[in-house]
């Protein structure tokens, strides 16, 4: 089983956790790469969108008779050399989305969680909290363990004033348990959990967690 070590908000070590199995699973690359594409692909919004010459409104009657006015044959105003024509093989909305089933996602974000415990990247917080969600107060906790990388503080959803302390802080993203995804474990250098985050991570996905949690 993976020990580590547990920390208090001032950096000192106060006592040991035994993280389970799901943070001892092997570094699975092609699998983590799958889930970062899908997850950025999901986070696309294909919503551009143009007219073709079939779409464009008006230029129903052809401008100038077919012969003898010296000018190139013209159908209609809303063909695409004209100025308010339509466009060609104009760009059109789509959904890029990207399906991956539960087993698959589960099993990545945990190899790269398991990744980042293998490579010391990972901080376990005792009690993670602040007592008036001042920015400061995030600031000295990171002086504390001269993180100086991105940081992915991941939180239980009832501690709001974390994620209020660190938005502010250009180097540090939040995330609650329920939301922990691949993508944002890669993403960031280092991982800052709350151990009640890591208890909740393992009674929803671990072997005892009921099934269809996902």
């Amino acid at each position: 089983m993976s020990n580590v070590k547990v920390y208090n908000m001032k950096g000192q070590a106060v006592g040991e956790l035994e993280l389970g199995p799901l943070f001892e699973l092997e570094y699975n690359e092609p699998l983590i790469h799958q889930a970062v594409v899908t997850r950025l692909a999901n986070m696309r919004q294909g919503t551009k969108g143009t007219l073709t010459r079939s779409e464009v409104r008006g230029g129903g009657k052809k401008p100038w008779r077919q012969k003898g006015t010296g000018n190139a044959r013209q159908g209609s105003t809303r063909a695409p050399q004209w100025i308010k024509g339509g466009v060609v093989f104009a760009p059109k909305s789509r959904d890029y989305g990207k399906k991956m089933n539960i087993v698959a996602r589960r099993t990545a974000l945990f190899s790269a969680l398991s990744k980042k415990v293998t490579d010391n990247e990972l901080y376990v917080i005792d009690d993670l909290s602040v007592a008036n969600g001042k920015t400061k107060e995030m600031v000295e906790f990171l002086k504390a363990f001269n993180f100086t990388k991105t940081v992915l503080v991941v939180i239980n959803e009832h501690e709001s004033l974390v994620k209020r302390a660190a938005r502010n802080l250009e180097k540090v993203d939040t995330i609650t348990a329920e939301l922990l995804n691949t993508y944002d474990v890669v993403k960031n250098a280092v991982i800052v959990i709350a151990k009640n985050a890591v208890d909740y991570l393992n009674s929803f996905y671990g072997p005892d967690a009921e099934e269809g949690n996902e």
